[in-house]
């Protein structure tokens, strides 16, 4: 056997090995592909039946009533929205339900657990709390109008009617004040034509 044909064996058998390798790899990733489509379809179903399990929670609130956002989300990472702010998510290994909270100090647990009853009634809890904070809200306005006494409005009004207003005031002054320069005028007027205003008016009186 020559040199050359051994260099060619060679050769092949290292393309071969590289195709095999290439093969392989093609393989692996296929099967993290599907372990990972898996993974997102699991997580996408546990949080479809948590939805089922809080529907009739949610069809109880009434029409009025915008606080909450009920939807399922299937991004990157599904979520059950319950608000603006708040969702259920699956954890890192799809088994435990997480429900987080976004605020202004950072993403905040508000519960967890592998238990799908148990993340409902920690939902139903969280929405019951946040419907309270509404009606004591509203509560505490209509209470503050209902303990106001308008009857002091009403006297103070009728005595704001009865007082003269700074308008009237300032139109009295100007009135004083063009009287005063009238007489003073006058009397200069006198002084200038009779020179002596005490004899003046001693003479006519």
């Amino acid at each position: 056997m020559s040199e050359i044909e051994f260099d060619a064996k060679q050769i092949e058998r290292k393309v071969s090995d590289l195709a095999e390798a290439m093969e392989r790899v093609r393989d692996d990733q296929a099967s993290r592909y599907d372990v990972v489509v898996d993974m997102k379809q699991a997580s996408h179903a546990r949080l479809e039946l948590l939805a089922q399990d809080l529907q009739p929670v949610f069809k109880d609130l009434p029409d009025d009533n915008d606080q909450f956002e009920f939807a399922l989300t299937n991004g990157e990472n599904a979520r059950l929205w319950i608000d603006m702010t708040s969702f259920v998510r699956m954890g890192r290994d799809r088994r435990v339900y997480e429900f987080v909270k976004d605020t202004r100090m950072g993403r905040q647990m508000l519960g967890e657990s592998d238990d799908r009853a148990k993340m409902a009634r920690i939902v139903t809890h969280y929405v019951a709390e946040r419907m309270l904070e509404r009606e004591r809200m509203i509560e505490g306005d209509w209470v503050a109008m209902a303990n106001y006494d308008f009857s002091e409005d009403e006297a103070a009004t009728s005595e704001n009617a009865a007082a003269p207003t700074g308008k009237s005031d300032f139109w009295g002054v100007i009135l004083w004040m063009f009287f005063g320069v009238l007489l003073g005028a006058a009397a200069m007027v006198l002084w200038a034509w009779y020179g002596d205003i005490p004899s003046f008016l001693n003479s006519v009186l």
